[in-house]
């Protein structure tokens, strides 16, 4: 099976191709796609070089599967492209995913709704994703009404040039900034532009993506985004309001029984999800499970997971071993 990359030499793209070796797809031949100052690039995938090419290129080669973590702008020209060649695009981006001809995936949640029509394929943001893992047998069990997120969201999410920023600061030397503010010793209460609603597009994107992937137009999601200076994952805290009342012991066994997910709730012996112990780990983690005690039918909990690996790399790769799975490549 061929499968392009395209934004092989980015940090999601980087994090792809490690993602695609660790869980053994079957790439028979690996096409690395960048821009054209990176064409000629050598990158590394199961021990052997492989060069950069141009979108043309790739298109030309007629890979299965082209993975795309090249940002909007590239996603909106290029996967068309690809899409009309008959290759079917897993896109990372936020181009194609509140659009209502494209399917929004997390293969734990709802990779049902794939078909071989479907040749743009939407990866959702990395603090929905991780979310949506968590609520999802929630949702079916108890009905959710509402949801109230703050999220702690690690440099990683913004790049390499973040990663650099936060290094910088810590030995004191002064360097190119990724944000308007140093991020070490801060937290700063915006990721992505403000809109006219007074919400950031990251808090939009975690109502509208839950909505769609969750397949429910009733759910209500606000969320506050927050960067904060770690590395290794996001976390969330999320308060999760029910139509229905719940047992708490039933109601961790349920999510010690979802896909994907790790519980990690002892309280007792300190134990909880943290970004430095989810890091380069596939699950989502869930912790500090508790009632809300100032309202019926509300739970408390903390979500953390690699907003590189199952935020973006891994989940992307999931979908392609599902439709690898079910014949729809």
């Amino acid at each position: 099976m061929k499968v392009a990359v395209v934004g092989a030499t980015g940090l999601v793209g980087t994090k792809m191709l490690q993602v695609l070796a660790e869980r053994n797809f079957p790439v028979t031949e690996l096409i690395p796609v960048a821009s054209e100052k990176s064409i000629g690039k050598e990158v590394e995938f199961k021990g052997k070089k492989y060069k950069v090419v141009g979108f043309e290129t790739a298109i030309a080669a007629k890979p299965a599967i082209a993975i795309f973590s090249a940002g909007g702008g590239t996603s909106l020209t290029l996967a068309p492209q690809f899409a009309a060649a008959g290759i079917t695009v897993i896109d990372n981006s936020s181009a194609w995913r509140m659009d209502p001809t494209k399917k929004l995936v997390v293969p734990e949640v709802n990779a049902n709704v794939l078909t071989a029509e479907d040749k743009i394929i939407a990866n959702p943001n990395c603090s929905t994703i991780q979310m949506v893992v968590v609520l999802k047998p929630l949702h079916d069990k108890y009905k959710i009404k509402r949801v109230v997120v703050s999220t702690y969201q690690s440099v990683t999410g913004t790049g390499v040039k973040a990663v650099e920023q936060l290094m910088n600061e810590r030995k004191g030397v002064e360097g190119e900034m990724a944000y308007k503010y140093p991020i070490d010793l801060n937290a700063i209460p915006q990721i992505d532009v403000f809109l006219e609603n007074g919400y950031t597009k990251e808090e939009m994107k975690m109502t509208n993506e839950t909505v769609k992937i969750i397949g429910d137009a009733s759910i209500k999601v606000t969320a506050t985004t927050v960067r904060i200076p770690v590395m290794g994952g996001h976390s969330e805290s999320v308060n999760i309001e029910f139509e229905n009342d719940f047992d708490l012991a039933e109601l961790r066994d349920l999510l010690c029984k979802a896909p994907g997910v790790v519980v990690q709730d002892d309280i007792a012996n300190f134990v909880y999800p943290m970004p430095l112990t989810a890091h380069e780990k596939d699950e989502t983690f869930v912790g500090r499970i508790r009632r809300d005690e100032t309202q019926p039918n509300t739970l408390n909990c903390w979500i953390v997971s690699d907003n590189l690996r199952k935020g973006a790399a891994t989940n992307a790769v999931q979908i392609a071993e599902y439709l690898l799975e079910k014949g729809l490549v």
